[in-house]
């Protein structure tokens, strides 16, 4: 059986696409700007799940970070492509996929690799929290925190998160202290390429 290769779509300053690459041969040290994503998966108390990155990823290995990340295919809508990497990399069904920070961007260094994102933030809640599976080659560990203490621990320097989770947990406490009552985010501030119609 052949691997199928998973490919990034890459964009311009707008979002509008420009192409695709691999993933594998993308990020480097001068990797090009492209789409990616980031959600934060609740349960019904309000805790989300964070979890630590394989120890083998190319980029970031053994950081812990928020639930999922990953980048939509092309012509992929963002809240499916989310629902698919929780479902591969967790074993999670997800439902109230929402849109809260449209227009997140990051570039990232770790021991000369770049992250450089168009990178949405959503929020979702696990159909059944006890059913995560950990994918091993994507994520070493998983651990469930009410969301309160997470941010705290991320504002105040006490716990050591990625780069892109670090900047988007200020964001996201400005938007209020229950996830489930955050606001969403307008589509139109999407990146071009994942825009409704796009």
């Amino acid at each position: 059986m052949t691997a199928v290769t998973e490919h990034v779509v890459l964009v311009d300053e707008h979002g509008a696409a420009t192409g695709t690459a691999a993933k594998r041969e993308v990020h480097g040290r001068d990797t090009p700007l492209h789409l990616g994503f980031s959600c934060y998966v609740l349960d019904a108390d309000g805790r989300v799940l964070l979890t630590r990155r394989a120890l083998d990823k190319a980029t970031f290995p053994g950081v812990w970070t928020n639930t999922v990340c990953g980048h939509p295919a092309l012509g992929e809508r963002v809240h499916d492509a989310v629902c698919r990497r929780a479902a591969d990399e967790l074993g999670l069904t997800l439902v109230d996929v929402r849109l809260v920070l449209p227009d997140f961007r990051y570039r990232a260094v770790m021991e000369g690799v770049v992250e450089n994102e168009l990178c949405p933030v959503l929020v979702a809640r696990a159909v059944d929290p006890a059913a995560v599976r950990p994918a091993l080659d994507e994520v070493e560990d998983a651990a469930w925190l009410p969301w309160a203490e997470f941010a705290r621990s991320v504002l105040t320097g006490e716990r050591v998160v990625s780069p892109w989770c670090a900047e988007q947990v200020p964001l996201l406490d400005a938007l209020g202290p229950d996830p489930a009552r955050w606001p969403a985010g307008d589509p139109a501030e999407l990146p071009a390429a994942l825009r409704p119609g796009g």
